[in-house]
């Protein structure tokens, strides 16, 4: 084992390492949103051998944790708690804060997670209706009653975010609570809102809105709920933060997704942008969202014919 670098040469790591402008662009990027080398090189406007060769600097200085999803690798920037690697880092960001350089780069960003988006969002406006077809590959009926009954007592007001064609609305809808059910995708709004029509429920209220800036106030629910959704996004942990910020203090958030996985064929035919989530970067979501009493609990792919991957419920207040 190497011996500890001697402070004088750990600030001469950390000094050189920070010195190249786009490695501080690279953290910087990082720092916001975990993204993988092509999504790097659209921001930056770089080749891959300079990205690549970039993050394996910053990985060697123990900056960067990477996460595989199928076939790609997704990198994000990992900040020190503490430390000279800390200290330099916050004086670094409020040097350049608002910088050019780092405006150009927040904005070719929002076109990378746009795109992310898009992807999905084109997927459910050519699925549309025929999604409840589609859905039934992934044989949750049960794992909705599961989830169900964490979140709230009867009359009081539940937010679904990624309401899709409405299924689970009208059963929060049937047992009395108020929902305000949200997706992206008018032609999913439209085909839930014929089907909430012809059962005559009347306490469902649609939006359409984006899982990352959701169309409801501060507080404005007593829960959230999200099945199946996180794995369409492009910014998981910024749906966790947007739910915690619309649920009451002391209300619940339920999430409902796959286990990390390598099910490719998902991609293709459901349109999915990750493969699952691991434990740990799910309770960290919620964690950095402001969230207690983390509980989650795996159950097994339950087989419709096709090789599913585990499931897991995954639930937190908001504190009181």
């Amino acid at each position: 084992m190497s011996p500890a670098p001697s402070k004088p040469e750990m600030l001469q790591k950390v000094f050189k390492t920070f010195a190249d402008p786009t490695r501080v662009r690279i953290l910087t990027l990082l720092e916001r949103e975990e993204l993988a080398v092509q999504e790097l090189m659209d921001v930056l406007g770089m080749a891959q051998s300079r990205v690549s060769r970039h993050l394996a600097i910053l990985r060697e200085a123990g900056l960067l944790e990477d996460r595989r999803d199928g076939t790609y690798v997704f990198y994000r920037f990992a900040v020190p708690s503490a430390g000279p690697w800390r200290e330099a880092w916050e004086l670094v960001t409020r040097t350049l804060r608002n910088s050019p350089t780092s405006e150009r780069d927040a904005t070719a960003l929002g076109r990378v997670l746009d795109a992310r988006a898009a992807r999905t969002r084109s997927f459910f406006e050519s699925v549309g209706p025929e999604w409840d077809a589609l859905r039934k590959v992934f044989n949750d009926d049960s794992l909705r009653a599961h989830a169900i009954a964490r979140l709230v007592d009867p009359d009081r007001s539940v937010a679904d975010v990624g309401t899709g064609t409405g299924i689970l609305a009208m059963e929060l809808a049937r047992l009395g609570l108020r929902v305000v059910a949200i997706d992206n995708s008018s032609r999913m709004l439209d085909a839930a809102r014929a089907k909430m029509e012809q059962a005559k429920l009347t306490t469902i209220e649609l939006r359409q809105g984006e899982a990352g800036a959701l169309p409801l106030a501060d507080g404005e629910v007593d829960a959230a709920f999200a099945h199946m959704v996180l794995h369409y996004l492009p910014s998981p942990g910024e749906a966790i933060r947007e739910m915690a910020r619309a649920v009451k203090p002391g209300g619940t958030i339920v999430v409902v997704d796959f286990v990390s996985h390598e099910h490719e064929w998902m991609r293709h035919e459901l349109g999915v942008t990750w493969l699952g989530f691991a434990r740990e970067e799910v309770e960290v979501w919620f964690r950095e969202a402001g969230l207690v009493d983390f509980h989650r609990d795996e159950h097994a792919g339950l087989s419709s014919g096709r090789d599913l991957p585990a499931t897991f419920i995954a639930s937190a207040r908001v504190p009181a």
